[in-house]
């Protein structure tokens, strides 16, 4: 080997310091910068493996992220609320007192029927968001996603609603949404 060679392995072997010994107490410390991959096993039974980019890695932050999933719950919440308005709009309609035997016109049961949606959308839309942001931030909280992420958030979000009427409402609010949190995640797990 030529002292040319030698110089260019020690500059290329001095990472941190240009004294060795200097230079092997980092390495000791810090540790060595070059990244082996040698110790993953991929089990062969699970087929082919696939590697994910990063821009998929960053779609699946985004989807998984607690800004999205509020917002979906929303959406969803207010869908599902237009769509118990308008059915129950239709199964019970307002009567005015004094007007029993007066017929409603196509326009006045449209505006019934809008604001029954309406009232709903907003309401389970609300509630939606509600019991959603507060799940993720208790699941980002704890760092695990289990039963009792969904249990806590509905006792909060039924503390919160029921604490309009006071403490006893928010009390009983609290014990039903846990209870209901409870029993919706079990059914959707098993």
């Amino acid at each position: 080997m030529s002292s040319v060679e030698r110089n260019i392995n020690s500059e290329a072997e001095t990472i941190f310091h240009s004294d060795p010994f200097l230079d092997s107490v980092a390495r000791y410390f810090i540790g060595n910068n070059n990244r082996y991959r040698e110790n993953i096993i991929i089990p062969k039974s699970m087929g082919p493996v696939y590697i994910k980019t990063n821009e998929e890695k960053m779609i699946e932050a985004a989807f998984e992220s607690c800004a999205f999933k509020t917002t979906i719950s929303c959406v969803a919440g207010f869908g599902l609320g237009a769509a118990l308005g308008l059915f129950s709009s239709s199964v019970n309609p307002t009567i005015v007192p004094g007007q029993e035997l007066k017929t409603q016109s196509a326009r006045e049961i449209l505006r019934e029927m809008k604001g029954s949606m309406l009232s709903y959308a907003k309401n389970f839309a609300m509630v939606g968001a509600m019991i959603s942001a507060i799940e993720c931030t208790i699941e980002s909280y704890r760092g695990k996603s289990d039963w009792k992420n969904g249990t806590y958030a509905g006792g909060v979000t039924g503390g919160l609603i029921g604490l309009r009427a006071g403490v006893k409402a928010g009390a009983v609010g609290a014990a039903g949404f846990a209870a209901f949190s409870t029993l919706i995640d079990y059914y959707m797990h098993s």
